[in-house]
């Protein structure tokens, strides 16, 4: 299963991949900037959303 993790701020999409990363990673990854918009980055989710993918 897919997992995205994006800006809340612009929807830059900062991590696409199949297997499970820590919020962690992506914030030391980016240096707690968003690369498109700047804006700071934070480790609590501000909306998590899960979409099933029918068969």
């Amino acid at each position: 299963m897919p997992i995205k993790i994006v800006c809340s701020n612009c929807g830059f999409v900062l991590y696409s991949k199949s297997e499970l990363i820590a919020p962690e990673e992506i914030v030391k990854k980016f240096g707690t900037r968003c690369p498109r918009c700047l804006a700071k980055l934070v480790i609590k989710p501000n909306r998590v959303v899960v979409i099933s993918k029918k068969s």
